[in-house]
């Protein structure tokens, strides 16, 4: 990891100062997860437009629980554009150790779960002390989610972690904020 960030910086340096972006430096986590109090129903408030949600409209979810296994079933509801559910079903696993804040999640079939291509990156990267808003993304930060305990989010509180979501590199011109109208089943 600190290697990493010296290269980050080391490249930063050495890049012209005319028209060429820095890279930005690797991305991090929070320092910690605990997982049985980050369990439960998370309302998404903004997320990044992505291929995988082009049908979700509204009262978009997450319900994280713990399987026997000792992996989290993912239970991901929204409202479509036609008003329907839908629903999305599927396991992440933490990367790391007991603490770590870094989990990978797949939606494919359990006997396709060998593939490293269908587990994709879930990164805690900000989460507040009381576990009521956080932001979860992926290391080259093309996906970032927020999301909130309740549908609705404290302004200033959601403005301050934009705050810090741009310190740690994101662009967030392209975050939409998520429409929250009613309660999911």
């Amino acid at each position: 990891m600190i290697a990493s960030i010296g290269l980050s910086l080391s490249l930063l340096a050495a890049a012209p100062a005319h028209g060429v972006e820095p890279a930005p430096v690797a991305l991090q986590t929070i320092e910690r997860l605990d997982l049985p109090r980050y369990l439960g129903t998370w309302h998404e408030i903004a997320r990044t437009p992505n291929w995988f949600q082009k049908k979700c409209a509204a009262d978009t979810r997450a319900d994280y629980s713990l399987n026997p296994s000792g992996t989290v079933r993912v239970v991901n509801r929204c409202r479509t554009h036609d008003g329907e559910l839908s629903e999305a079903i599927g396991e992440a696993r933490r990367v790391g150790g007991p603490d770590s804040a870094r989990l990978e999640v797949r939606f494919a079939p359990r006997w396709l779960s060998w593939l490293p291509l269908v587990w994709g990156d879930y990164w805690v990267v900000d989460l507040d002390p009381d576990y009521q808003l956080v932001a979860v993304s992926e290391p080259r930060r093309e996906y970032l989610w927020v999301l909130a305990r309740q549908p609705q989010v404290d302004p200033k509180a959601y403005e301050a972690l934009l705050g810090r979501l741009r310190q740690q590199g994101f662009d967030l011109s392209r975050l939409q904020r998520s429409t929250q109208s009613s309660a999911l089943p």
